[in-house]
């Protein structure tokens, strides 16, 4: 007889709503953070950052009337944890921007914060590029565990987790659904 696992159980921390309000503060405070626009870029993190990027830079095109340029940043082979032989390399798509870093200020987004490992391989991938002015970080969940001194300076929601939570955003142009999830793995409590 096979031993069933329990399902793992998840909360919604946002739904649709709460995110498209997230994203418009967020929007608003990246406005009031930065006082020449036109040097801004986004540089959405593969592969949800990519998409809320977009949604960032159409929000700040409606508030300001400035359209500040977005790419995305494939942090795959910049990850400590890959080239050390840890994790594993998955592709999640390519690195592609338009525009000269040189002097920009640079917009880092992704969907979740936590260890902090990815943020830093993204900013070293940046470096690679050239010399932005200065590099911000927008995330839509910091989950706290931070590995690295790291924090975003545009936030939309701030929870501990355990180890055995997880948070996972989906996001309509990937998983035809905007929610974020918190996940709780019922077979680590139960010490399966």
């Amino acid at each position: 007889m096979t031993e069933m696992t329990p399902p793992d159980e998840a909360t919604i921390v946002m739904d649709e709503a709460a995110m498209a309000e997230t994203l418009r503060r967020m929007a608003r405070e990246i406005v009031h953070g930065n006082d020449v626009l036109e040097d801004l870029a986004l540089l959405g993190i593969l592969r949800r950052g990519r998409p809320l990027a977009d949604r960032l830079a159409d929000i700040i095109q409606e508030l300001t009337g400035v359209a500040p340029p977005v790419g995305s940043l494939a942090t795959t082979l910049y990850r400590d944890d890959f080239r050390g032989g840890i994790g594993s390399a998955m592709d999640k798509g390519n690195t592609h921007f338009d525009f000269n870093v040189d002097g920009r200020t640079i917009l880092l987004v992704d969907d979740v914060l936590a260890a902090g490992r990815t943020i830093r391989a993204a900013m070293d991938e940046v470096m690679d590029y050239g010399r932005p002015r200065r590099i911000q970080l927008a995330c839509v969940v910091d989950r706290g565990g931070r590995e690295l001194p790291i924090r975003a300076d545009y936030l939309g929601h701030s929870m501990a987790t355990t180890p055995n939570e997880w948070v996972t955003t989906r996001l309509h142009e990937i998983d035809g659904e905007d929610a974020v999830l918190l996940t709780r793995r019922t077979d680590l409590e139960e010490g399966a």
